[in-house]
């Protein structure tokens, strides 16, 4: 009789868990952004929280824990409980960029997270002042040979997407530019349209004004396909620098430890969600692309991107103090 109550206690202790992931969920997830509100990453959230609890059933509650670059809210979830309730929305700076340039990071991409599903991407636009006698990619490259040393790019801060961008088009084209780095995506842009700099590589937001009204040219997109905003605007590929992709990205990460069938279960909804009309037309008014992808591509994608970033990385020299 001992025995057998030993047995079915056994029983009933792997059969528990079984059951809590049959029941995920039944309380709210936090939903953490680690910047804040009003940024790009908030502005995603936004977007899907309603038609995330929809479909999951369950209050998605989202929490702006900002600071260090973003690496405060994602080290929090990475030291969170594994059970589901506490998600990230990263993207490539927390998850790709920081690895590879920053020289202490509280916490590792690949063994401290698992990657639920990617959302969005966003292909950067290449501009540069309109009184510059460049008018093409091609012109530009050939503009700044013909001048090493002498041009500058802007961006928006050491280790930035928009600064590795930018090392990426100097190593693939051959150029000698300076790179200056700003706080933030403004004053970048201010000191592009007074000349001080030649350059700058970002998303089309902060320079799709100045485009209009023809003080800034648009010569390239960094993705692999053109801007519907900018239909006349080929990729730097069509351009002639073959492979060249510079794109931005955000997606779901959880807590390394996360039974799959949860991981799995939330990968579901986080794509049912993204094939919503309403949320796709959304993003793209944003100038976003709708890019879901499940756990095992984002996964392998992830990994590419930050061998990639770190190999661009070290061959400019580019590290940062944190």
């Amino acid at each position: 009789m001992k025995r057998w109550l030993s047995r079915l206690a056994a029983i009933v202790a792997l059969a528990l868990p079984l059951c809590a992931h049959a029941q995920y969920p039944n309380k709210p997830i936090r939903f953490i952004i680690p910047f804040p509100p009003g940024g790009g990453l908030d502005v995603t959230a936004r977007t899907i929280q309603q038609k995330l609890q929809e479909t999951l059933g369950q209050p998605v509650i989202v929490e702006n824990k900002a600071g260090a670059a973003g690496t405060i809210g994602a080290d929090f979830v990475a030291k969170s409980a594994p059970d589901g309730y506490t998600i990230l929305l990263g993207n490539i700076g927390t998850m790709a960029l920081y690895p590879a340039t920053y020289d202490k990071v509280a916490y590792k991409t690949l063994t401290d997270f698992v990657p639920v599903a990617q959302l969005i991407s966003n292909s950067l636009v290449a501009v540069i002042p309109a009184d510059l006698p460049a008018k093409t990619l091609p012109e530009f490259i050939a503009y700044a040979k013909s001048r090493p040393g002498k041009l500058s790019y802007a961006s928006g801060g050491n280790g930035a997407i928009t600064h590795l961008a930018g090392e990426l088009l100097k190593g693939q084209a051959g150029l000698d530019m300076l790179h200056v780095p700003y706080k933030g995506s403004a004053p970048a842009v201010t000191d592009l349209l007074g000349g001080q700099v030649q350059l700058l590589i970002d998303v089309l937001a902060v320079s799709q004004g100045h485009i209009k009204s023809g003080k800034l040219r648009a010569i390239g997109v960094t993705g692999a396909a053109r801007i519907p905003a900018l239909p006349d605007v080929p990729t730097f590929d069509e351009a002639g620098l073959k492979g060249y992709d510079a794109t931005g990205w955000q997606g779901i990460f959880v807590p390394a430890g996360t039974p799959k069938e949860i991981v799995a279960k939330l990968a579901d909804a986080l794509l049912k969600v993204m094939q919503d009309k309403e949320v796709r037309e959304r993003f793209v008014a944003n100038g976003a692309d709708v890019t879901p992808q499940g756990p095992e591509a984002f996964a392998q994608y992830i990994r590419s991107e930050i061998e990639k970033w770190t190999r661009i990385a070290k061959a400019a020299n580019v590290k940062v103090d944190y």
